[in-house]
Parts: structure tokens; sequence; C-alpha cells
């Protein structure tokens, strides 16, 4: 660990020793473990990742593969006998909004890094980073209902906000079995202005999400992060164990030594990956899976790239 690094920790600690709350905590670590590596592997993709879209006319260029034809402007392409593309300047603020599951099934995991864990970490990085360059976010929180929605607002206080609510979040025993509908169909409803979405989800759900989640990227520009951990698709060989389903409570033991019943685990597991590729296919959106054992700036880094290259196409 490098003495930066050291005196962070340093530094971190003593704040616990003076009572500072947990968002402040929890912001202060991403600060200096995730944001600050952020900023030096991100540098030119801070331009892709925080401008908002285009309104006024900047100039015109001469087409070239891969741009998007409906910037064509043919009254130009018919003067000039060559086809002929509008440029825009962007805007320099968006609003983003986290529509995010909190099921019991994002309570998942080894406890220190339980989906819900992952989700929390993520939420508050991309949310500094975006506020820090003069955007705003709001956030939609989903466990057994949609039981808050956060207004969209700027600055840091405005993150420390996002963290505090979610840190409250109760964790439920049992509930229905999860409906992303309802938090998709929400959104729809509740978010006018065409707005940056994430969607947080670990997926597992009751089926006819797909539906909303496309009329949200017909009106917005969606990115879908799909919280997984790696036990949800291969059993490690650790002999009995308990395993209790995340939505209902009911538990089962299992002995994960014997090999034909983690061969069946995995087929299952392949199964579902399977059906879920197809209700993106259906939605027509492209998810950014995020393991709770990802490293979360390497993860942001290909979310950047993602973006970087869905507005090229766009």
């Amino acid at each position: 660990m490098s003495r930066p690094d050291v005196e962070a920790d340093r530094s971190l600690a003593a704040e616990e020793a003076r009572g500072v709350g947990a968002p402040e905590q929890l912001l202060y670590r991403l600060e200096w473990h995730v944001i600050r590596r952020l900023d030096g592997l991100l540098q030119g993709d801070y331009r892709t990742l925080f401008y908002g879209y285009g309104v006024d006319l900047a100039d015109l260029r001469e087409y070239q593969p891969g741009d998007d034809i409906r910037y064509i402007d043919w009254n130009v392409t018919a003067r000039m006998d060559a086809p002929y593309v509008r440029q825009y300047h962007e805007d320099r603020e968006l609003t983003a909004w986290f529509l995010l599951d909190l099921s019991p099934s994002m309570d998942f995991g080894l406890w220190s890094r339980q989906k819900r864990n992952a989700l929390i970490d993520f939420v508050a990085t991309v949310a500094r980073l975006l506020t820090r360059h003069g955007n705003r976010v709001g956030a939609i929180l989903y466990g057994d209902r949609v039981q808050q929605r956060i207004p969209a607002g700027g600055g840091r206080l405005q993150v420390l906000r996002l963290i505090n609510e979610l840190l409250k979040q109760p964790r439920l025993p049992a509930a229905p079995f999860t409906d992303l509908s309802v938090l998709l169909t929400n959104a729809l409803t509740v978010i006018k202005q065409r707005s940056l979405l994430f969607v947080v989800s670990d997926f597992i759900s009751a089926a006819g999400w797909e539906r909303p989640l496309k009329l949200l990227s017909r009106r917005h520009e969606v990115l879908t992060i799909r919280l997984w951990d790696p036990c949800e698709r291969e059993l490690p060989d650790i002999g009995l164990i308990v395993l209790q389903d995340a939505e209902t409570g009911e538990q089962v033991t299992v002995d994960t030594s014997d090999r034909r019943f983690r061969e069946a685990y995995q087929a299952l597991a392949r199964q579902r990956e399977v059906e879920l590729a197809e209700l993106f296919r259906r939605a027509d959106v492209e998810p950014l899976a995020l393991s709770t054992q990802e490293d979360l700036v390497q993860a942001i880094v290909r979310f950047a790239a993602l973006r970087k290259q869905r507005r090229r196409h766009r």
C-alpha cells in the first residue's frame, strides 16, 4: 500500500474515532480508494461520462462510415451532391437516475461483499463522479414495492443523502417474489425529462420487466447494471451447507461435496443465463455485468468505454 493510501486509512480511522457518520465514512473511503484511481484512468473519457445531450447545432461535416444517419442534413446533402451530417454542441449537464433493486436476493453473498454492498459502492461512486461535474442525480428505491423516491439534486450533500437512504433501507427477511416491472413502470411515470438511467439489479424477478425496460430505453439513455455473485453460478465443495431462498425465507440443507448436485446447480445457472440473455434482447438493452468480487474501478472503466461506444453509434 502506498504512503498516501496509508495516510488516508489513518485519516479515516480518525474520522471514525470522532464519530463521523457512516455515509461520510463510506464516501471518504470511496473518494480515496476508487475515485482517486479513476481520475487517472478515465481522463479524456470524462467527456463521455459526464456530458449530456446535444441541442444546439455546431457545424456540418461530410458523412463518415459509422455516423448516425439520423443526423444527415438532406438539404445540404442535395446541394453538395455528397452526404453531410449535423454536429451539435453537447450540454455540459445531465440528470441521472438510479433505479435500485433492494429486494431480499440482493443480500446474497459474503457478508463483506454482498450484492447490496456492491450496489451501494457503485451508486455512491458514480453519483459522486457525476455531481462533481455539475450534474444532478436522483433515485427510486424498490424493496418489496417502490419504497422511496429521492428527487434529483446536485453536489456532495446529495451523494451523502443517497448513501444515507440506502444504508437505512431494511434487509427484508422475506418478501413477495420480486417484480421489477413495478420499479420500471414507476420510473416511466415519474421521470419526464430525458435522462441517463442506471437500472441496478440482479434481475431475479417475475417475468414481464423487459417491456417497461424497453419503453424506458426509448425515452432515456438506459444502462442496466446486473449484479451477480460467483456462488450463484458455481458452488464450492465445502460439505453440508444450509441454503435459504432470499425471497421466501425457505431453507434447505444440501451437500456441496456431491459432484452431481454441483453439476445440476451449474446447469440450472447456465439455463438462467440463457433465459436472461433472451429477456435483455427483447428489451433491446445490453447489460453490464458487475460481480461482487470485481474491482469497482475496472468495472466503471468498462462502463465508460461502453457508453462511449454506444454514443458513437447512436
